[in-house]
């Protein structure tokens, strides 16, 4: 194994929950697709309890339950998938486990952004924070078979084009059109560098025979989010790509989380960005940082 090659691996966090069921079944299905293993992760504390319904849930009843699904899972998909069972803080330990397993994907499921995490941030926006592979977040919408149509919005950030490579390969195993929606910018500056970037992105999918749409939303749709939101639903996008603009706090900016958290329930691909990397467009399966 190359030096700092992750593994095929697919980490997926479970509360035995509605939501976390579905993102099992979404990482499932893309493990299929990848050829990877799955790995399910309960950490045990007084949060995840709530879901457990026992009244006395034991580490001894955990594995069972997590045995049982393991081995249905396999068996129904075709997939090699194991678990490990923590104790802990939620966060630490999910971090800790995709560290130790080198894994190249998290799949989490989300509740949803409800009470008190309205005013102190959202578990799931930690949890991507913590990790530092992409991280697919899903909700209660179900998933079918694949990303046919993925919306890939373009800011003035040059890291946008981080994301190109993972777009790349997710639309040649899934033969998926890319739908490029570069931001409105009425500042000649971030329009010249929108515009650029937007260039350098089809020369790539290009370059790698890949289908692409590109539409330049006008202002008066709305704000940025709610543009490639709406977008996304009318074109009846599997996936919206973004990256993490996160800084030194736990806290994301609002266009990050109105996209994660989009009413409609579409999948959400997170990039973490790596400054000193190189974005290419060269190689096979998920393996572009």
């Amino acid at each position: 194994m190359k030096k700092n090659q992750k593994n095929d691996i697919i980490l997926i966090p479970t509360d035995f929950s509605e939501v976390c069921d579905n993102a099992i079944e979404h990482g499932l299905v893309l493990a299929k697709h990848l050829g990877y293993r799955v790995f399910l992760v309960h950490i045990i504390n007084k949060d995840t309890n709530k879901y457990l319904n026992e009244e006395n849930p034991t580490r001894e009843s955990i594995a069972e339950r997590l045995d049982d699904m393991s081995f249905k899972y396999s068996k129904e998909y075709g997939v090699q998938v194991e678990y490990i069972i923590k104790t802990g803080n939620l966060f630490e330990k999910v971090k800790d486990v995709g560290d130790k397993l080198n894994i190249k994907l998290v799949i989490l499921g989300t509740h949803g952004k409800v009470g008190f995490q309205k005013i102190t941030g959202s578990y799931v926006l930690k949890m991507i924070a913590a990790v530092d592979v992409p991280t697919i977040v899903v909700q209660r919408r179900s998933f079918k078979a694949g990303y046919k149509n993925i919306v890939f919005p373009i800011t003035a950030q040059t890291k946008d084009r981080q994301k190109v490579s993972w777009a790349i390969n997710i639309a040649k195993i899934f033969d998926s059109t890319i739908h490029l929606i570069p931001k409105y910018e009425s500042e000649k500056f971030y329009k010249t560098r929108i515009m650029g970037i937007t260039k350098q992105i089809k020369n790539l999918l290009e370059e790698y025979n890949i289908k692409y749409t590109d539409k330049v939303i006008k202002p008066v749709a709305g704000n940025f989010s709610k543009q490639v939101i709406d977008y996304a639903v009318v074109n009846e996008a599997e996936l919206i790509m973004t990256l993490v603009n996160k800084g030194s706090s736990l806290f994301f900016n609002s266009w990050d989380e109105q996209i994660i958290y989009n009413s409609s329930q579409i999948p959400v691909i997170c990039i973490n960005p790596h400054s000193k990397k190189k974005t290419s467009g060269s190689g096979s399966g998920w393996t572009f940082q």
